[in-house]
């Protein structure tokens, strides 16, 4: 109801494919850049990445609670002035108070997961199951294909072309490894 309320879901899908999307690529960079460099321990890529996945999501945490809260509590502070009463013991109130956190949850949230999902071959090497080179390999596969799944969820979400979308998105990332290879050779 609070989701309803506030026209908020469209705003938390926002949040989930914008910030997913900084999380694959923001991992992508960490993960080209220390191939390209030659790092052979995984701990190395596993410790940079989950230090990116944990600033991404404070950041994500943070930065979305604060912003929403303030947007919402301007609203509904307009909204007293306009109607001359006081609705913080409101369904609205609830609903705004609800809304910035759940909005916190997606942002932050988000990145984390995308982030994750690159950094799974090198946890797996850790364990022993990958060398560190094919970690690197499976770990550009499931962030491009992470980031072809965001595009096509943005098309069926745009009821347009899902196939170009995602093919969007993963062009994005191939691109990003391009420049990233181009400037390690320099």
């Amino acid at each position: 109801m609070y989701l309803q309320v506030t026209q908020m879901s469209p705003i938390a899908r926002r949040y989930f494919v914008k910030n997913g999307f900084d999380g694959s690529m923001t991992l992508l960079g960490i993960i080209v850049g220390s191939w390209i460099v030659g790092v052979s321990r995984p701990e190395i890529v596993v410790t940079a990445g989950l230090g990116a996945c944990l600033a991404m999501g404070m950041s994500g945490i943070f930065g979305a609670y604060m912003t929403e809260k303030a947007e919402r509590m301007k609203a509904l502070k307009t909204l007293e002035d306009t109607m001359l009463v006081d609705l913080s013991d409101s369904v609205l109130s609830d609903a705004s108070h609800f809304v910035s956190m759940y909005a916190a949850f997606v942002d932050g949230g988000s990145p984390i997961l995308t982030a994750v999902i690159a950094i799974i071959p090198f946890i797996l090497t850790l364990a022993g199951v990958f060398v560190i080179w094919d970690a690197y390999i499976i770990s550009l596969i499931l962030t491009l294909a992470t980031l072809f799944s965001l595009g096509l969820y943005l098309g069926r979400i745009a009821k347009e072309n899902a196939l170009l979308y995602g093919m969007i998105t993963l062009a994005a990332g191939v691109l990003t490894i391009t420049i990233a290879i181009l400037l390690g050779a320099i």
